[in-house]
């Protein structure tokens, strides 16, 4: 992702807002102790994104840290999200990426995504796209945002949550 000023969406965001470097300093302290407290001793850099933080990493436990299917490193996002929520006093986006694994995922969902919306014109109809996490859905959502032939939708609750490719009327 681009690295880009984040800008508060309303007046209270933006009384609230801290600079990035402030915002760093809390990511950079909260994501070592979490780490350390994972016996993960790596450096790592947080870089300033368009939605918020990404954390850099690549350690020798990357499988560890990423789980099945990924399922880990949503928890460890997740957490830290919300122990850097608690300390800034506002919601900050933590992405972790962990040896490229999301970085090749994305490539992955990009080519599922084309994929699946020539599937919906040449057959007219909807195309699910089961068992995506939350942040492959928006990646999907985003790469079809602006097509003018399909649209994305996402139905369902929880694990059960859907993402569905259909022709635009």
């Amino acid at each position: 992702m681009a690295k880009k000023t984040v800008e508060p969406k309303t007046e209270e965001e933006v009384i609230k807002r801290l600079p990035f470097k402030k915002e760093e300093k809390v990511i950079k302290e909260t994501a070592a102790m979490l780490l350390k407290s994972l016996s993960i001793e790596e450096d790592f850099a947080v870089t300033e994104v368009e939605d918020g933080a990404e954390i850099l990493l690549d350690t020798a436990d990357n499988g560890i840290l990423i789980g099945y299917h990924g399922e880990v490193l949503e928890a460890l996002q997740l957490i830290l999200s919300l122990a850097i929520a608690k300390k800034l006093g506002y919601f900050l986006r933590i992405s972790i990426e962990v040896g490229e694994y999301k970085k090749n995922r994305s490539s992955y969902l990009e080519t599922i995504a084309f994929s699946a919306k020539e599937r919906a014109l040449t057959e007219n109809r909807e195309i699910p796209l089961p068992n995506l996490k939350s942040w492959e859905r928006r990646l999907v959502h985003v790469l079809l945002q602006n097509d003018e032939d399909v649209m994305s939708e996402s139905i369902g609750e929880g694990r059960e949550r859907t993402l569905v490719i259909k022709p635009k009327v």
